[in-house]
């Protein structure tokens, strides 16, 4: 969604901008006025979250692959939210036992994260739709609430037993509960969110979604 990247007609012109973005911006910039000891290493986290977006991130489970300190991974991530590349997601509970509190990641624009993993096949033939269209839907809500100065706290919900919501918003002490895919299926909120938090709840897919984000 860069503007510069949205108005070019050719998708060979739109790859070879993004990867420039993504070097410049995301390595030089960021190695320049930065404390990065180690940018091999810092390459290699972003790609991870990359490829678990949408997913859980697990700090210990980065720390590892990577052989740095899990301070390492948050101060990393941390510039990361900084430099408006990632943003995350928490996890919504109230203290409730089987509620997960991990975070998700997910990019401000997908473009610069098809770039960090060298990916700009077709939407139709990836494998990673479903998330990339998750974290498309989440981003722009989350741009037009600030456009719009629409104070709201973000969060996804899940419990140890699989129930789970893509996209919870809090605002004036109100829970609201999406669901996000690519196919306008009957879907409800899982029995367990229901019981304990309401039933505001809404499907958002590509024959509504323009409604959510305006």
């Amino acid at each position: 969604m860069y503007p510069g990247v949205h108005l070019l007609t050719n998708a060979m012109g739109k790859e070879k901008l993004l990867t420039e973005l993504s070097t410049a911006y995301l390595f030089k910039d960021i190695f320049e006025l930065s404390s990065v000891r180690n940018p091999s290493v810092f390459r290699q986290l972003l790609r991870m979250l990359a490829f678990q977006t949408g997913s859980e991130v697990s700090i210990p489970e980065l720390s590892r692959n990577l052989n740095i300190s899990q301070e390492t991974v948050n101060n990393y991530i941390d510039l990361l939210e900084k430099a408006f590349i990632v943003f995350r997601l928490g996890g919504y509970s109230r203290n409730l036992r089987k509620e997960v509190t991990k975070s998700k990641i997910y990019f401000w624009d997908t473009g610069i994260r098809n770039s960090v993993i060298n990916n700009f096949s077709h939407f139709e033939y990836r494998t990673d739709t479903g998330a990339l269209w998750e974290n498309s839907i989440i981003a722009e809500r989350l741009k037009y609430q600030a456009y719009s100065n629409i104070n709201v706290n973000p969060y996804f919900w899940r419990t140890y037993t699989g129930a789970e919501v893509d996209y919870i918003e809090e605002r004036n002490g109100k829970l609201s509960a999406f669901e996000i895919k690519l196919k306008n299926k009957k879907s409800s909120a899982p029995k367990t969110w229901i019981e304990n938090y309401g039933d505001d709840f809404s499907l958002i897919h590509p024959a509504n979604f323009h409604e959510f984000l305006l």
